[in-house]
Formats: C-alpha cells, structure tokens, sequence
C-alpha cells in the first residue's frame, strides 16, 4: 500500500512538474523557429532548428536594447532606494525607542492594503502637471513609493528577531547609532536585504501597468510594455523574434531566482519563529 501511494504521489509530482516546464520549453524552442514554421506547422510543433536571427532581430529591430536599458536603470536606481530606505525606517521602528514609532510601522504597513489601480489617475495628474510624465523619474518614484511598504515589513521581520544584547556590548563600546545601525545591524541582514532586491526586482522588472500608464515615448519603454508593441517593419507579427524577446526577459529572471532560492526563503521565513 505505502508503494502505491509512493508511485501516485511520484506521478502527481511529476504531472506538476511538467505543467510548469512546459509552457517554458515551449516557449525556449518557439524563440528558435523561423517565420514560415509558424504557417505551415501547428503552433506545438517542434522547430526544425536553431534559427538564432530571431535573438538579432529582437534585440536590434525589436528594440529589446533600448528597453533593457530602461527597465535596468529605473528598476535598479529605485532597488537602492528602497533597500536603503527599508533598512533605515525598519530599524528605526523595530529597534528605536521613540514616541511615534508604532504609529509610523502602522503607516507603512496601512500601505500595503492599497491597490494600485486606485492610485494611478491621482498620480497621473500629478506627474502631468508637474510634466513628469515621460520620464524615467517618474517611474522610480512610483517604484520606491510602492516597494517600501513590503519591504519595510520583510525587514521588521527578521529585526524583531535580532538579538538585542549584540547590539547593547556594541553601545557599551562607544558605537554610535549610525555605526551600530551600518557597521553592525545591517551586515548581518545580509538574508534579509537579498529578498527584498529580489522580490523587488521581480515586481518592478515585470511592471506593466504603471510603465504603460506613465510612458507613451518609445525610446523610454520598458521590457513589458516593449512587449506589448513588438512588430516587425512590415507591421506583421514576428512570432520568433516575439518570443526571443520574451525568453530574454523571463530565463534571466528564473536563473536568478533559482540561484538566490535559498537566501530568498531564509528572508521570508526570517522571524516567523521565536526563540
């Protein structure tokens, strides 16, 4: 009986497993075939070759450099801010005695419940009549104002774990608050501070609504909404250069994520059990 149950147990993993890689293989090898497959073979067939002018064409014609250009700068610029801003404000209202301090954590917290779409015509106003829009700015602003909740909240988690008599001999030595806070609090959040680069470059990496909402100039687009307006000069669909363009956003985003799993799930769970 308890072989039985290993056998179904290994065929239902195995069926999920397939589930999830398919769809990627599927795409990986559609990226390779050549315009005329996509006519004269069902669109599940596997391609005859590696037809690599797709991947040129996608980054030349398609304009996929211009785009990861854009959505390096505006997601890395507003990673910084939020990773330093995180760590600041968390530690300020997890470790500080000060008098508005669980008010300020519940404010940043109140921030998460927010759905974004109810902010974007305020903020499309805002960012028209102080001529924003079309900026790069104005999306690491809106980055930055709608990362820092999560964050600060991942990183009030493993702070409320933190040893406080680590932090009281450092006291005792003559370190400052800014020392003890940078040079002593933060290296040791190392697990902490990769999940929230991490999951905040997911989330801003992969933006659409608000990179559609806020940038109309091609040349300030970003990989998502890049997507969206992928076509050839003809103006016909280049279906393999589509999906080199997809493939050249999506795999370098799982391999990150594979090889940084570990200290991602370690963040997360850091703080969940006391003692």
């Amino acid at each position: 009986m308890k072989k039985v149950k290993a056998a179904f147990r290994g065929i239902v993993i195995f069926l999920l497993c397939m589930i999830e890689i398919y769809p990627l293989f599927w795409m990986l090898t559609a990226s390779f075939k050549k315009q005329a497959e996509w006519s004269e073979k069902p669109a599940y067939a596997l391609n005859d070759g590696f037809y690599f002018q797709n991947y040129s064409d996608a980054w030349t014609r398609g304009h996929m450099s211009t785009f990861f250009k854009n959505s390096l700068i505006t997601t890395l610029v507003a990673l910084v801010f939020i990773v330093f801003f995180s760590v600041t404000v968390g530690f300020a209202v997890t470790k500080m005695k000060w008098k508005f301090r669980n008010a300020v954590a519940q404010y940043f917290r109140f921030g998460i419940m927010i759905p974004v779409a109810i902010a974007l015509i305020p903020l499309f106003q805002i960012y028209s009549k102080t001529n924003m829009l079309n900026t790069r700015t104005c999306l690491i602003i809106t980055y930055i104002a709608f990362g820092l909740s999560l964050s600060i909240y991942l990183v009030q988690g493993y702070l409320r774990s933190f040893p406080d008599d680590i932090m009281e001999a450092a006291v005792i030595d003559g370190c400052g608050i800014y020392r003890l806070m940078w040079h002593i609090v933060t290296p040791l959040m190392k697990n902490s501070i990769v999940t929230v680069l991490v999951l905040q470059f997911f989330f801003k990496w992969n933006d659409l609504l608000f990179s559609m909402t806020f940038i109309s100039d091609s040349a300030l687009k970003t990989v998502q909404t890049g997507l969206l307006y992928f076509s050839d000069e003809f103006g016909s669909k280049n279906w393999g250069a589509i999906f080199a363009s997809v493939s050249m956003s999506v795999f370098p985003l799982l391999i990150l994520y594979m090889a940084l799993n570990k200290k991602l799930m370690e963040g997360m769970t850091a703080g969940a059990v006391k003692g």
